[in-house]
Order: structure tokens, then sequence, then C-alpha cells
């Protein structure tokens, strides 16, 4: 199949777990009455920008290298059919099969039945937020076959039957005591008995998890992957971690599938360069990623293999089309998963990941959910734009400077128009009151008549529809005069002069 579909109207069938189950400010709410979950994202977010900081002020060319960063993506999606039909003809060339997914449905359709045919009912997982963003793992579960993400941190969260909350980091929310009677309670051997109790000493809950991991990477004839980059020159797709893990995916088993994102493409092999020096550093302030692996089509032809005898690629719309129908917020699909934005976001330091509801949380995530489901009233992700104080701080440190605050901006815009009454009829009113002098003195001065009302120069509460404002935020009080009545009082005592 080719590249038909898109800019085609999505079919039924949803995004996969895009959607949170409740609107961000109720969400926020109880996340902030957590105050272990602050003191874990403080201490870890703290670390990571220390170290990325002091990686990134290594690089003298830097701010050039975000530039070209940002050009090759724009160029990218300007052509981006034509990549992706270049990628195809190339994965193929090299004995691999191209699959086009428009959604999570037909994407979750497309794996199980390559898992199913293939006999398997285990796989092993890396690297695969796409596939997180379709819900495969519960696709795969009804289909009775038993997914295991092989990322410490993911790995974490799914023992846990938990939510990741940190794209770089999934188990953020969990400090190493959490993560230790997390392993004592639900790792368990092939015989469901539970593996030796390792303590929280970081080495030793690593040993536990390469042990029970292992076993899973030897006996396992399927995994699937995600990737960070996939080249349109060669067919080449490339993931990048810092465990191992993803090696052992990519190498042992003999059918390995890939998810991916069509906007992950890029042009050609000297683009790639680009992005390895920018992600490792804006992701984990490291100056280059442990283990950077890359592969194109089938290997092992004959004699023992050393790499998948099966290769498949889903090349996943689930919504993108849409964002790349908008032209400010397409820039979201620049987004080279690196998380630095998330690291630097008073809004996510405070609420933590799960409060966004969405497989992408954080400032990338206010902007990328609704793009790809849409701002449609109603819909919970229509609140995540507004869940910023719009700071700039994601945008200065975006390695392909994606500038995140102004997309913010477009789509509480889209938000407004599309179903908050309470903002666009509070604008309407402010319009005519301001459209006339005399009309806005008048609203001056009854404003000043509900500082009655103040406690402490401040509104803590207010009726409804003003609540809207006050359930989230203080509201301050009037000043005892306005501007005018000051510079007029000025101007009486200095004798009319302006100095």
């Amino acid at each position: 199949m080719s590249t038909a579909f898109l800019g085609m109207p999505e079919l039924p069938g949803g995004h996969g777990n895009l959607r949170g189950a409740q609107e961000f400010p109720h969400a926020a709410r109880q996340a902030l009455g957590n105050r272990q979950l602050r003191d874990n994202l403080a201490h870890a977010t703290g670390a990571i920008r220390a170290k990325r900081s002091a990686v990134v002020d290594e690089v003298p060319d830097w701010e050039e290298l975000r530039a070209a960063g940002s050009a090759v993506k724009a160029d990218t999606l300007a052509r981006l059919p034509d990549l992706l039909e270049q990628l195809e003809s190339a994965v193929q060339a090299r004995g691999g099969v191209v699959h086009w997914a428009r959604d999570a449905e037909e994407a979750n359709r497309i794996v199980t039945e390559l898992a199913a045919q293939r006999d398997a009912r285990e796989v092993v997982k890396v690297k695969s937020m796409a596939t997180q963003e379709i819900g495969l793992d519960a696709a795969l579960d009804a289909a009775g076959i038993t997914a295991t993400e092989t990322d410490l941190a993911e790995l974490i969260v799914q023992l846990d039957d938990d939510r990741p909350s940190h794209i770089l980091v999934p188990a953020i929310h969990r400090n190493r005591r959490e993560i230790a009677e997390i392993f004592a309670e639900h790792m368990r051997d092939d015989q469901g008995r539970p593996l030796t109790d390792p303590g929280d000493d970081p080495a030793a809950l690593t040993e536990a998890a390469r042990r029970y991991l292992r076993e899973k990477f030897l006996r396992t004839p399927v995994a699937i992957s995600g990737a960070n980059f996939a080249v349109a020159e060669t067919g080449t797709l490339c993931v990048v971690e810092s465990e191992g893990n993803g090696r052992m995916c990519l190498t042992l088993p003999d059918t390995l599938i890939t998810v991916m994102g069509i906007e992950k493409v890029v042009p050609t092999w000297r683009d790639l360069e680009i992005f390895l020096q920018l992600l490792p550093r804006s992701s984990t302030g490291e100056r280059m990623n442990p283990y950077t692996s890359m592969w194109s089509g089938v290997h092992g032809e004959g004699g023992t293999p050393d790499g998948p005898r099966e290769f498949h690629l889903v090349l996943l719309d689930n919504g993108r089309t849409r964002a790349l129908s908008d032209e400010v917020g397409r820039q979201a699909l620049h987004c080279i998963r690196c998380s630095a934005c998330l690291n630097v976001c008073p809004v996510y330091s405070r609420t933590g990941g799960h409060a966004y509801g969405s497989t992408y949380p954080g400032p990338i995530g206010a902007i990328l959910s609704p793009l790809l489901t849409g701002m449609d009233a109603g819909d919970t992700n229509a609140s995540l734009p507004f869940a910023s104080t719009l700071c700039g701080a994601c945008y200065d440190v975006c390695p392909v400077k994606i500038d995140i605050p102004s997309v913010l901006v477009h789509l509480r815009g889209q938000a407004t128009r599309s179903g908050h009454r309470t903002e666009r009829t509070t604008m309407r009113l402010l319009a005519w009151l301001m459209s006339s002098a005399g009309r806005f003195t008048a609203a001056q001065r009854l404003m000043r008549l509900g500082r009655f009302g103040a406690r402490n120069g401040r509104f803590r509460r207010l009726p409804p529809p003003l609540s809207g404002w006050t359930d989230h935020r203080d509201l301050p009080a009037p000043p005892r005069r306005t501007f005018r009545q000051w510079w007029a009082a000025r101007r009486h005592r200095d004798g009319g002069g302006t100095r």
C-alpha cells in the first residue's frame, strides 16, 4: 500500500491511549496532593537538567545544530509522502515488509495478526511509545499474547499495572524504595515463584531485572520495537537506548515488528548525524548513547542469523496527517522525544505525567495530544493547552526549536472558539466594554465596589460562571483607584506638568 491515505479522513477506531479519563485541571488537583510524587519529580528532573546543561555547554555550535535539526524536520514534513514511499521501497529492497496503519485499531490488528500467525504466545518490546499510544499491549492480551516491556523503567510500570509518567523515564514518579517493593511483589520466575527480594540498591535492582528478562530474550520468537528515526534513502531504522535491552530485542528474535509514527522519517544518512548529536545531550545528558542500533531489512541469510529473519515495519498515522494540516501546530511533529521540555516545566514538575491523561505528557504532550485527536468540545485533550504558564522554558531547551508556547496559544484559541463558552462570552463582553470610554469607566467603578468581597487583596472563590477562574487560581482584587485616577491626581499635584 502507498501513502494514498495521507490527508484522507481517519477511519473509525479511535486513538488508543491518547485521550485521558478526565480533564487536566481535575487530574492535576489530585496529583498536587501527593507530596511524595513532587519530591520524586523534583529530584529526578533536577538531576537530568544539570547533566543536560553541562554537556550542552560543551558544544560550541549547539544553536546551529538546533537550527539544522529544525530545518531538516520542516523539510521532511514538506515532502512527507514522497519520503515515506522512498522508505517503503528501500525497506522492501532489503527483504522487509511495510504495512500502513491509519489509526490505532488498524495498527493493533496488523501487529496482533503477525504475532498470532507465528504462534507467538509471548513477545518482547523495546522503545515503543507508539505502541503505548495505540494501546497495543491490551490488544495483544485480548488475543492471548503476553507482551513484556524490556526497558527497565517500562518494566517497572508494567509490573505495577501503572502508566508511564515521563517520555524518557517512565517510572520517574517512583523512588527506589517503591521500585524494590514492586519487584518483590510482582517479579516471578517461569514457575510463578517470587524472585529474591533485591532490596533498594540500584545495582541489585538492575541485576534482578536482568535475570528476569534474560530468559525471555532467549526464548521469545517475536520482538516489537519502536524507532527513533528511519532513513528514507537507505531503509535504515534506528533505535537509541542506554541499557542494551534494545540490542537484545533487535537481534535475538526471529521476527521483528517495528511500529513507527510516520513523522520519524529523515531524508538522508547525513541528516541522521544531526539528531544523533542533539538527542542524547537533550534527553539523558550524555555525549552519545551507550547503544545505537541500526538495521536495514532482513539479516542472517544462511548459517547463524545475526538479526531477524523477518522484518515488518508498520507506519502509523493515528492523527498525524490531522496535525500536519495545521500550519501552526504541525511543528509538534518535529519532536524527537527527548523529554527536555518536561524537565524544565513548572507545571509538569508539580503534577507529574499522569495528570495529562495521554501517552505524551508535559509541554509537548499538551500540544501533540490535542493535535492528534482534535480539539473537539468535550474532548479531555482540549484542556491540555491550558496546562502551562507560557514561561517559554520548553522552547529554550527544545533541540529542534519547537515553539511550544506559540502552539499552546494557537490551540487555546481553537478551544475557545469550539466550545469554551465562558471564555468566548467573557471576551465579547470585554470587547463591548472597552470599545467605549464611558462604559469602560463605569465598569472600573463597579469593579472597585467588589473589593469588599476580597481577602488579603485576593478573591479565593467567586460564584458561577466566574468560578471557572477561581476554581483553579486566585483573582487579584481591583486596585483602590484606576491608573487614570492616579495619573490625574499626579498631574494635579505637579501643577499640570507631565515630567
